[in-house]
């Protein structure tokens, strides 16, 4: 009966051992006893626990995370390297840093009468523009600030997020190019930097756009310049030579804003895009910097820019049109302009009261004119004082005189 008793005992202690050691059975066989009965309790109580130790749970949840190959899958693609990547990406932050505190909001106010008939002061129109001097001049598009016949007042924010109140000093609609200027700013100006004259532009290199588009100040857009010299109808009703063509997205808002190459250089004015819904598409265009560069300091010393003219009237080119005429139609010429001193001939009327053609140009220097856009950017390619050939037809004959333009009012 002690024996027995014993028996049980060390039964029992075997079996505490071995549920106590779980990753295996080493131990527990080892010190087992040979009678039967304990040795297949020992067996039937092991069993289970050792096909599911932590170790196995492992290995069979890694299995099961192992991807599958894929015999059919698309071929891999070599990645940029590591330096390259970053080098671009570092670029466009370092634009972004430099040329974002010379990138302001515009936005144009207009005095309205509510119902009781009090003055209440309302944004008309908004747009970006740029710090052009520490004097506190400001460049942005004509078409932004343009009140027509209303009298429009304007405010500036700046990138530290403080508004100044601003003057139009003057601009050219037919560039869509306006200045204003600051009052009372009390703090540091930071001017974008201007590409030198000369500098390069060429196809596919990188545009960087700044611009509040929606309102939303400061965003920053990428693309390249998909082509130059294009030829655009601007705001003026004439068409805007040499600008630049970019698929950097340009949307409503972004007006004024400035387009950079990556040495953070202004290379143009974004002015307009191409789309039917009035978002981009990735079509847009700007000012290019020679013009902005031209027009600009005229501004600011005179209010105004100067017009290379000929002390002519011209007839609308619908009326030309009407009677089948390729060329500007001189209606008349200004009394004491160049162009009467040459003798150039305006439209005159017989004794029958019919109108007869006078001179019509087709041609300054080697440049040809159909049209008054035509001549518009003929003489726009020149100065005040600069001597021209205008190639005219008269009677239906060829003629030709030479004078020097003038600075049109």
């Amino acid at each position: 009966m002690a024996a027995s008793r014993r028996t049980l005992l060390s039964s029992s202690l075997v079996l505490l051992a071995c549920l106590t050691v779980l990753p295996g059975m080493t131990e527990c066989q080892a010190a087992a006893p040979s009678s039967p009965r304990v040795q297949t309790e020992t067996v039937t109580a092991t069993a289970p626990r050792e096909i599911a130790p932590d170790v196995g749970a492992h290995a069979t949840l890694t299995g099961l995370a192992a991807a599958p190959a894929q015999p059919h899958a698309t071929p891999e693609v070599k990645a940029p390297s590591p330096a390259a990547r970053l080098e671009a990406e570092q670029n466009v932050i370092d634009v972004f840093r430099a040329a974002a505190p010379a990138t302001v909001f515009v936005t144009q106010k207009r005095v309205v009468r509510d119902y009781s008939m009090r003055a209440l002061e309302v944004p008309a129109g908004s747009g970006t523009g740029f710090v052009w001097d520490t004097q506190g001049h400001i460049v942005t598009n004509y078409h932004v600030v343009d009140a027509g016949r209303s009298r429009g007042t304007y405010s500036v924010t700046l990138y530290s997020q403080k508004t100044y109140d601003a003057q139009l000093l003057g601009g050219d609609p037919n560039k869509d190019i306006a200045v204003l200027k600051l009052i009372d700013c009390d703090e540091p100006l930071t001017p974008i930097r201007v590409l030198p004259q000369g500098g390069p532009l060429e196809v596919g290199q990188t545009a960087i756009a700044i611009g509040n588009p929606f309102g939303l100040d400061h965003t920053l857009t990428t693309g390249v310049v998909s082509a130059i010299g294009r030829e655009v109808q601007g705001y003026g009703g004439v068409t805007i030579r040499d600008m630049i063509q970019t698929d950097a997205s340009i949307n409503p808002g972004n007006s004024g804003g400035p387009l950079l190459d990556s040495g953070a250089h202004l290379i143009g004015m974004n002015t307009m895009i191409f789309s039917k819904t009035g978002s981009s598409a990735g079509i847009g265009f700007a000012v290019p910097v020679a013009t902005v560069r031209r027009v600009v300091p005229q501004i600011i010393d005179k209010g105004r820019v100067e017009h290379p003219g000929l002390g002519i009237e011209p007839l609308p080119d619908a009326y030309a049109a009407r009677v089948g005429v390729k060329g500007v139609v001189i209606t008349r010429t200004v009394a004491g302009g160049p162009a009467a001193k040459a003798g150039i001939r305006g439209l005159s009327q017989d004794r029958t009261g019919e109108i007869l053609l006078g001179d019509i140009i087709v041609g300054i220097n080697e440049h040809k004119v159909r049209n008054y856009d035509d001549l518009y950017n003929a003489l726009d390619r020149y100065k005040v004082g600069d001597e021209v050939e205008v190639k005219l037809l008269r009677e239906g004959a060829a003629a030709s005189v030479r004078l020097n333009l003038i600075d049109l009012p």
